[in-house]
């Protein structure tokens, strides 16, 4: 069976995946939940951009599994599965990118500085990321999530450092891999909410036309929480496509 390498979000850790982890590992797959550069106990990367971040993964993918993986990213751990794709694609064998984009809107944007201000604002104000998490997260879910599911997202992202939240939004508004899409060759799936107001459904199905063969699901009633909005609808998509492809 082929390795599965989860990648977590802007207000994640490799704990967003234990629903995860556990289902397939005990189906009989490699798995490996990875922290982003400055999460966890990874060093920060300088600069921080996703050239860089692309190159850790590619370091520990290298490292740890000395074989091509699927590289399955929520959110901006999507952004990092696609840079990846893009600049190190010996090291994938299929692409799952999860309530995400191929694009957010443009560094030095009015949307990106609104987008940072809105986000790294609080932090400015003296508030603490459990502050921030208990706020936001409410707002990332669905009509149908497992509480348990948005109890673990607060708990997440209030352990997030502050130093490399402030960076994570400022390097989300970088990323643009639009004019990679129609050139990517691996299987590929996307999984969308449909109460996805950061990613919306309609967005990512427009995403996915682009992507040669490229699959498309959707959760009813999943917000952006995904994984842990919905984790056995997610787990049943993702074992599908797995399977489809004999991976």
């Amino acid at each position: 069976m082929t390795a599965l390498v989860f990648l977590h979000g802007v207000g994640g850790g490799h704990g967003a995946w234990d629903d995860q982890v556990a289902y397939f590992s005990a189906l009989g797959y490699r798995t490996l939940a990875w922290d982003q550069p400055g999460y966890g106990d990874v060093p920060m990367v300088e600069p921080y951009d996703l050239e860089r971040i692309a190159g850790a993964l590619r370091a520990s993918l290298t490292r740890e599994l000395r074989e091509p993986a699927v590289l399955i990213g929520h959110s901006m751990g999507g952004f990092v599965a696609q840079e990846t794709y893009a600049r190190h694609p010996e090291c994938l064998r299929a692409l799952v990118l999860c309530f995400t984009s191929a694009a957010f809107g443009g560094s030095g944007s009015d949307f990106a500085r609104q987008f940072i201000g809105a986000r790294i604002g609080p932090l400015d104000a003296g508030k603490r990321m459990s502050d921030i998490a208990a706020e936001l997260m409410p707002s990332m879910r669905g009509a149908r999530s497992n509480p348990d599911g948005l109890a673990r997202a607060e708990k997440l992202m209030a352990g997030v450092p502050p130093q490399t939240y402030r960076k994570a939004i400022a390097l989300l508004t970088t990323f643009d891999r639009r004019a990679l899409l129609p050139g990517i060759r691996v299987p590929t799936l996307l999984i969308a909410g449909s109460d996805d107001k950061t990613a919306p459904a309609s967005v990512m199905q427009r995403m996915a036309a682009r992507i040669p063969g490229a699959e498309f699901a959707t959760l009813a009633g999943c917000g952006h929480l995904g994984p842990m909005d919905q984790p056995a609808a997610f787990n049943a998509v993702l074992l599908e496509f797995l399977r489809r492809h004999s991976l």
